[in-house]
């Protein structure tokens, strides 16, 4: 008999919920768990077992007790607090060591502040090294020897919610660099999607003339490069801090990422769906963090299916609807080289879509983010906080809407020369941080050319001399420019366009 390997000392458990524990043992075996005052059993199935124990208020300093025909395990210094996961790309996974201001960070972690992480390992196939390298991982209390490789993103959302709410935060750490929201979901549900089938069918063409053995080959062969090629990636950022991506491939030759696709590749389609978020699904939680989206900018015209499937997925797996989804919006990004693709913005349009349409979501806006030339910003408080913003208002009530959120478009008319931008979150106006640059406006024939703009309290009024009878508008439609328009709650005018597809 045994638990998932989610579940260890130190954990963390979802206060106000029914939790859910699970694990495996002989059929037929009788399996008992004892925890704060309850007592429940099952009777194992084909191998498998799991209950739910009543909902609790927050507690600290618990033990648990999991009893089989022969085996008993005891779990230590267990809370009951809020638990989020964490899901995404190398934002996200982005260590606090690395951080900004990581190290100074990491020197004022203690236990005492209230947040605690497990990290789901990273495998990109069951193989016969999968359960041993599962059953080595635990949840850890916050120290700055514990804490230096968690989601920097995270550990600040945390910290600022454990200090508001005044319990124990507990993040499950689930994502991968560089990877698509595809490899999140499972292949079933990338087929009942017509627009998604091209995640599909790329795999499919990708295995196309080589043998299961010649993929597996080449794969090898890649990571032993790549690992290789990562050394003296980190070696060439620790001797020049905030180097250039141009300067990395100079020091370090070309990388090979993301690889061959095959069958060991982490970013094939339901790879990690399978390797890493059904391990820890249905672990009771409040909620998701998710910031990805940069590995599926050659297809943003699709962004938002696949997001959209990939949250109704989540919670339908979770089988709790009323778990919260709150998704970091990009930042600002460009190659310095590269000219401006305007993907991203699509990307951020996908984002801010399915925050509109979806329930129990929230939005993140980092416009004022972000670094050129970089993918990888280094700053990740203000995302964390904004985030943690985001939680305050729209899942424990203690932030007004006009707060947390950023200002936002929300319709607009036109009057003469002048379209009137309607926006929410800004009761009170705006605040500049510099001339506004970034409003455009086009007339009939879609050229768009700068526009002026004067603010009043949830309203911009633009006008463009060029343009006498404007049909459409936009904001912040690049994927790197400076921002400098905020809300009197010191967060920035997300971008929009008034029109839905290109012209």
């Amino acid at each position: 008999m045994r638990t998932a390997a989610v579940f260890s000392d130190n954990m963390v458990l979802q206060r106000e919920k029914r939790i859910t524990v699970w694990g495996e043992a002989a059929h037929g075996e009788q399996i008992t768990v004892a925890f704060g005052g309850h007592t429940v059993t099952t009777t194992a199935a084909d191998g498998k077992w799991s209950v739910q124990l009543p909902p609790m208020a927050a507690s600290d300093g618990l033990e648990m007790t999991v009893k089989g025909k022969e085996d008993t395990v005891t779990f230590r210094n267990i809370a009951v607090g809020e638990v989020w996961l964490c899901g995404g790309q190398s934002n996200m996974e982005f260590e606090v060591h690395s951080e900004k201001n990581g190290e100074a960070l990491l020197q004022s972690l203690t236990p005492q502040c209230g947040v605690r992480f497990y990290y789901t390992p990273k495998q990109r196939i069951m193989d016969d090294s999968f359960d041993a390298i599962e059953r080595n991982t635990c949840w850890s209390e916050a120290t700055p020897q514990t804490a230096r490789a968690w989601s920097a993103v995270g550990l600040y959302f945390a910290l600022r919610v454990a200090k508001e709410l005044g319990v124990t935060v507990g993040l499950i750490g689930c994502n991968w660099g560089g990877t698509s929201a595809s490899a999140w979901v499972s292949r079933d549900t990338l087929a009942q999607h017509t627009a998604l089938l091209p995640y599909l069918e790329d795999y499919t063409k990708a295995m196309e003339g080589k043998t299961l053995e010649e993929h597996i080959k080449e794969y090898d062969e890649y990571i032993v490069y790549q690992d290789a090629w990562n050394v003296r990636c980190g070696e060439c950022y620790a001797k020049e801090p905030g180097c250039s991506w141009a300067r990395v491939l100079e020091v370090c030759g070309e990388s090979k990422f993301p690889g061959p696709m095959g069958p060991k590749n982490e970013y094939r389609p339901g790879g990690l769906y399978e390797t890493m978020l059904r391990r820890v699904c249905p672990y009771t939680l409040r909620g998701f963090l998710y910031y990805q989206g940069e590995s599926d900018d050659h297809r943003p015209d699709t962004y938002a299916e696949l997001l959209t499937a990939l949250v109704q997925q989540w919670r339908s797996d979770w089988q709790d609807d009323g778990l919260y989804f709150l998704n970091v919006q990009l930042p600002m990004f460009k190659y310095v080289h590269d000219p401006d693709y305007r993907h991203w913005c699509k990307i951020r349009e996908a984002q801010a879509k399915v925050y509109a349409d979806l329930r129990r979501t929230g939005l993140a806006v980092l416009t004022d983010c972000g670094e050129l030339d970089n993918i990888h910003p280094t700053e990740k408080k203000t995302v964390g906080e904004r985030l943690a913003m985001q939680a305050l208002y729209a899942v424990y009530d203690r932030m007004w809407a006009d707060e947390a959120c950023a200002p936002m478009y929300r319709d607009h008319y036109t009057t003469g020369n002048a379209m009137v931008i309607q926006i929410d979150h800004a009761p009170e106006g705006f605040v500049l941080k510099g001339e506004p640059v970034g409003f455009e406006l086009a007339g009939a024939d879609g050229r768009f050319v700068p526009a002026k703009a004067v603010f009043a309290p949830g309203q911009i009024i633009l006008t463009a001399d060029a343009v006498a009878s404007p049909m459409y508008a936009r904001y912040a439609w690049s994927n790197f420019m400076e921002v400098t328009v905020y809300g009197t709650n010191d967060l920035p005018l997300a971008p929009f366009r008034t029109y839905r597809n290109d012209i």
